[in-house]
């Protein structure tokens, strides 16, 4: 049950979504147990977002995941996240900031897991 938001501030086509959904999907397998077959994405294009007083292109990525994981495994998704920006928008790797979060509690289908 992970969630990846990107947020940015630059514009993203179609394509280049759904190229970006796609790459998410298999990186999130960096953190054991997570697969595509539960994830979810979501994409906040032309935000206005500034970092370090500037607005050129930039973005935050929020993960949040059902359990936990470590920091190796972070680490790995964090590298993963960061150069499928770099790649499909142009975004240089010192203006993306990944941002996790774990819960102990995650409800799907009219439940809790």
């Amino acid at each position: 049950m992970p969630y990846i938001n990107v947020k940015t501030n630059t514009s993203v086509s179609a394509q280049k979504a759904e190229s970006i959904k796609s790459a998410m999907g298999q990186a999130i397998t960096a953190i054991p147990g997570k697969s595509e077959n539960w994830l979810m994405v979501g994409i906040e294009p032309e935000q206005m977002l500034y970092f370090q007083g500037s607005d050129a292109p930039a973005a935050i990525v929020d993960v949040t995941i059902y359990g936990s994981a470590s920091a190796a495994a972070y680490d790995s998704l964090t590298g993963k996240v960061t150069a499928i920006l770099s790649s499909e928008l142009g975004i240089a790797p010192n203006r993306i900031y990944v941002k996790y979060a774990e819960t102990p509690h995650w409800g799907w289908n009219g439940s809790n897991f």
